[in-house]
């Protein structure tokens, strides 16, 4: 059994947890939604600041939860890629330190690894070959996961990732931020079927689509021409707000929902794990359970809990990378992108 204490910092959550394989014997969460709130998004400078000001109350509640030991932690783990550098920065340098006092292995987890292995806190017998729909604020992607460290990515955005295009159309629509949760609510009052809106395929040079790649800014404009023109014949306070919401999420889910079947078919795998932020959505857990019901497809969502940014999700990865001899050098520097297929990377010590 391996214990690690793992700290998550690479956006606007503190978060810190100690991770026994895939049971969680403590998560705490800092989140920094209301600061940012005020700026419509997250102010880099702002959530670093807040990282450095929160990390070591962290660290010390979800110690005092866990009660249990150095002696009994086997590891530190931080997120060091990709993310916001200086929000990085801080979680690393946090476990670095822990790691040289106690004397303990360090591992640098990559974020979206991470997302991966929230779905193993929740189901402790899942295994590879699955397909993983990883979908949040930053990354849109369709992974077949063969083993640990075993990625191959079968479809990705071309341009806005589902988060930020939950995020800009409800800046559009006034929901304020963060838009998925409140378009999320605001759509359980309108007719997902009020607006046709354009589910963004993308073309392919030698013809017709590729099956698996999304692309959500045209969808994004189609709602914004959708507002300007109710705007102009009816006026902003007859804004049909909660139908535009609805008829936005829906477009989002089925996009995702038919590439996601599509693609698990293609590739026999019998299995598919939703990850991220956006997996939390209630229209897209809906639509993607009856999808694959109707293919004898089998879905996994973790709990609300899991699909936004946490530390447990990356000691989860930790205990398995740990377990199986990885190890990261205390040398190893945040970075702001890293590609997913390129996470073994970080455990070649120098």
């Amino acid at each position: 059994m391996t214990t690690v204490l793992a700290i998550e910092t690479s956006c606007d959550e503190t978060a810190v947890a100690i991770v026994k394989n895939r049971e969680i014997l403590s998560q705490t969460v800092a989140s920094q939604v209301a600061t940012h709130q005020v700026y419509g998004g997250v102010v880099p400078e702002v959530a670093s600041r807040q990282h450095l000001e929160i990390v070591n109350a962290c660290i010390e509640q979800a110690i005092a939860t866990a009660a249990q030991p150095w002696s009994a932690i086997d590891g530190i783990a931080a997120t060091c890629a990709p993310g916001l550098v200086g929000a990085l920065l801080v979680g690393l340098t946090a476990a670095k330190t822990l790691a040289l006092v106690h004397d303990k292995p360090f591992l640098g987890i990559h974020h979206l690894e991470g997302h991966i292995y929230a779905s193993y806190l929740s189901d402790r017998q899942l295994h590879p070959p699955f397909l993983c729909l990883l979908v949040s604020g930053g990354h849109t992607s369709l992974i077949r996961v063969a083993d640990c460290g075993e990625y191959e990515q079968l479809g990705a955005t071309r341009d806005d990732a589902a988060g930020e295009a939950f995020d800009k159309v409800a800046r559009l629509l006034g929901l304020g931020y963060p838009g998925g949760p409140a378009i999320d609510r605001t759509a359980q009052a309108g007719n997902p079927q009020a607006f046709a809106l354009p589910d963004g395929k993308v073309s392919r040079p030698e013809g017709g689509y590729h099956p698996y790649d999304s692309s959500f800014s045209g969808l994004k404009t189609a709602v914004l021409r959708r507002v300007q023109q109710l705007t102009a014949a009816a006026g902003a306070d007859l804004l049909p707000i909660a139908d535009l919401a609805a008829s936005f999420q829906a477009t989002v889910a089925r996009s995702l929902v038919q590439r996601t079947i599509r693609c698990a078919l293609d590739q026999g795998l019998t299995t598919i794990v939703a990850a991220g932020g956006v997996a939390a959505n209630s229209e897209l857990r809906r639509q993607l359970h009856a999808a694959a019901a109707t293919h004898d497809l089998t879905v996994q969502f973790p709990p609300l809990s899991l699909c936004t940014d946490n530390a447990a999700m990356i000691g989860c990865a930790a205990a398995e990378r740990l377990a199986r001899g990885d190890r990261s050098s205390l040398a190893l520097n945040a970075r702001s992108r890293l590609h997913l297929t390129a996470a073994n990377q970080l455990y070649q010590l120098a």
